[in-house]
């Protein structure tokens, strides 16, 4: 991993220290999501056609984009340059291709007015933008940077060439993709020119580390990531090309042309986004193919991506032992050619057979792990009951108040969000200051306060995380929620959206029904949002008012059954009170529609990090694993037993007890 120290306009790769200037000034450009006060999307496809014909500009629609001529190309180079802006559907963004120049639905309806008026629009660039200090980096790199096939010695040609596995690539491939060799990291570079060429834009970075015999590649971006938008191979592709093939690394793309002489590109940031951006520049093309890798997350990504692609037009290669990532499948002398041949379509019927399924079925059963989903790395133990982080379920979280929800449910996604889950938070109760500031003590695992000399090294890499944050607080109504949800979908790829709280969102609902039903009917939306856009929804809702002295229950969720008979998963973090001192806090798993495995395992708060973790061992009990009534049957607790007693609830649990409820007192 490499740290941008920019006061001293150096970066370190991988313990080497490469000179990039000397400019001493720090500027910060983030993403962020649309503001609540508009409208998400800014407009619809209805309301972009009807201001075309409105205006007499003719269009054409396209399979994620509407065509149209450009008006930031001059009249007479209107031929050459026919239908060069294209609009993105869902966002009503722009971009003309022609002149690069690009903006929101607002800049163009404003161009066309100063169009009308007899002005030339000009480009939207911001006159105040700051200093391009990335791109000067970039430029001094790839100045340093040597032609690998260029270097003096052949050995070493030939010892770099295989420490990155492309020994069989050859040099012709290589210089036709301007792939360069960076000596003092020993790293691979790959330009990102604009579209047509002319200037350098980017760099990306390819380093390797060794763990035994595993290879592990290191990427890093000038600029950063999230302002990386390179489709690597891009300049090269003609206009006549109406077939294309997307790969998930740079190195795949130099196989899979050298091996079947395809138009080739590779995406910007793998297989955790695909920015809507792009989408312009693959419309020209009637067949895609998405060879994204050979494990099911890539899997999944090539299915999230052919739906902003148009699912008609795209294929997808699934992985198998015979279907390789493609550096790997053309390393070992396979045919790619024969394996794009039988890339399976992406768009299918509404009814199939199990014979389209079968392959996807025996993919299941042969990758248990990763059908599973992420691993916690703070949390084994949650690794134990629910097995994994999964796309596309709902989860339900409940405790009571001030136990540390919002504090654990922080950490629960930070840790996810640091292994790649693109996250979306939603914090209707605390602001998004207070909350970042929780999630960036929990990051750094220590209090910044009492250090702020390290603040900027830490909220550099914080910054660098794929997460993003809802502009809303307090109540808001479902149908504004679920349009930003969807928003982030499409724009970031989000696959883990948290919502905290239901309560605070339902105080807008304009529902001539109880309050009951008006939850009701919020779940609802919520669990058809996680199951239509394969994306994991994590619903904090505040319990019921009941005796302090019980522990919570299913049944203590706040509201009707349907929380929790929609949900997969429940999580309690329970809370409990000692006589003598303050109390332990547990969290408790009563249900896991997955594989069934339920239970308990206690969780130790640091004030200094603001962290929760599982106790040393001999410190406090084991987890305590049960089945629920998708394994074997929970024992109930005899009549009239309405909770534990003092002593009972002031003992740790003991070590797996099969057949007790994990809703009972907890016995030593």
């Amino acid at each position: 991993m490499w740290l941008p120290i920019y006061s001293m306009r150096h970066w370190c790769f991988r313990g080497r220290w490469i000179l990039a200037g000397s400019h001493a000034c720090r500027h910060y450009k983030k993403e962020t999501l649309p503001s609540p006060e508009g409208p998400v999307p800014p407009a619809s496809v209805t309301e972009i056609r009807q201001y075309l014909r409105a205006q007499e500009i003719p269009f054409h629609d396209g399979y994620s984009c509407i065509h149209v001529p450009s008006i930031f190309v001059e009249e007479q180079q209107q031929v050459r340059h026919s239908y060069t802006l294209f609009i993105d559907k869902t966002t009503g963004r722009f971009v003309c291709t022609a002149t690069l120049v690009e903006g929101d639905w607002q800049d163009f309806q404003a161009s066309v007015e100063l169009r009308h008026k007899g002005v030339a629009p000009g480009g939207l660039e911001n006159i105040d933008e700051p200093r391009d200090y990335a791109g000067e980096d970039a430029r001094h790199i790839w100045e340093r940077a040597m032609p690998l096939w260029e270097l003096l010695d052949e050995q070493e040609t030939q010892v770099a060439k295989t420490m990155f596995g492309i020994s069989n690539v050859s040099n012709a491939t290589l210089k036709r993709f301007g792939v360069r060799y960076l000596r003092t990291a020993q790293t691979l570079v790959f330009p990102w020119f604009s579209p047509r060429g002319t200037s350098l834009k980017g760099l990306k970075l390819l380093g390797v580390e060794r763990q035994g015999e595993t290879v592990h590649y290191v990427e890093n971006t000038l600029p950063r990531p999230s302002a990386y938008h390179n489709l690597f191979g891009l300049p090269l592709i003609s206009r006549r090309d109406t077939e294309v093939v997307l790969t998930g690394r740079e190195l795949d793309t130099l196989a899979l042309y050298q091996a079947t002489g395809l138009p080739t590109l590779a995406l910007p940031r793998g297989i955790s986004c695909l920015p809507p951006g792009l989408l312009p520049y693959l419309e020209q093309f009637k067949r895609i193919t998405l060879w994204l890798g050979e494990d099911l997350r890539s899997w999944e990504a090539a299915k999230l991506f052919a739906r902003k692609l148009s699912p008609k037009r795209c294929s997808l290669v699934q992985p198998s032992d015979q279907q390789l990532q493609p550096l790997d499948a053309f390393s070992r002398g396979l045919n790619l050619t024969k394996i794009l041949r039988s890339a399976l379509p992406a768009g299918h019927k509404a009814i199939i057979s199990f014979r389209q399924l079968r392959e996807e079925v025996f993919g299941e059963l042969a990758n248990v792990e990763q059908v599973a989903g992420v691993k916690w790395s703070r949390f084994p133990e949650l690794n134990k009951l629910l097995k994994g982080h999964r796309k596309g379920e709902l989860t339900v979280f409940t405790g009571p108040t001030g136990s540390g929800k919002t504090t654990f449910i922080s950490e629960y996604a930070l840790d996810l969000c640091t292994q790649g889950v693109n996250t979306l938070w939603g914090s209707f109760e605390i602001n998004n200051v207070r909350l970042a500031k929780i999630m960036l003590t929990q990051f750094a695992m220590g209090r910044l306060e009492e250090q702020l000399e390290k603040f900027d090294e830490w909220a550099d890499r914080f910054e660098d995380l794929p997460l993003y944050f809802m502009t809303f607080h307090g109540h808001q109504t479902i149908k504004a929620v679920i349009d930003t949800m969807r928003h982030a979908v499409y724009m970031y790829d989000i696959s883990h959206v948290i919502i905290d709280n239901l309560q605070f969102m339902m105080g807008q609902e304009q529902l001539t029904v109880d309050r009951l039903a008006a939850q009701d009917y919020i779940v609802g939306a919520f669990r058809k949002f996680a199951t239509d856009n394969s994306c994991h929804v994590t619903l904090v809702i505040h319990p019921r008012k009941e005796d302090e002295e019980r522990e919570l229950q299913t049944a203590s969720i706040f509201g009707s059954a349907k929380a929790s008979q929609e949900a997969d998963n429940v999580l309690i973090l329970q809370d409990r009170k000692l006589v003598t001192g303050p109390g332990k806090r547990y969290l408790q798993i009563s249900k896991n529609r997955f594989d069934g495995d339920v239970g308990i395992f206690p969780l130790e708060f640091s004030k200094v990090s603001l962290t929760f973790s599982t106790p040393i061992k001999g410190k406090a009990a084991k987890l305590k694993k049960v089945k629920d009534d998708n394994g074997v049957p929970l024992k109930k607790a005899p009549a009239g037993a309405s909770g534990p007693s003092k002593k009972q609830r002031s003992q740790p649990p003991s070590s797996t007890t099969p057949g007790a409820s994990p809703d009972e007192p907890v016995k030593s």
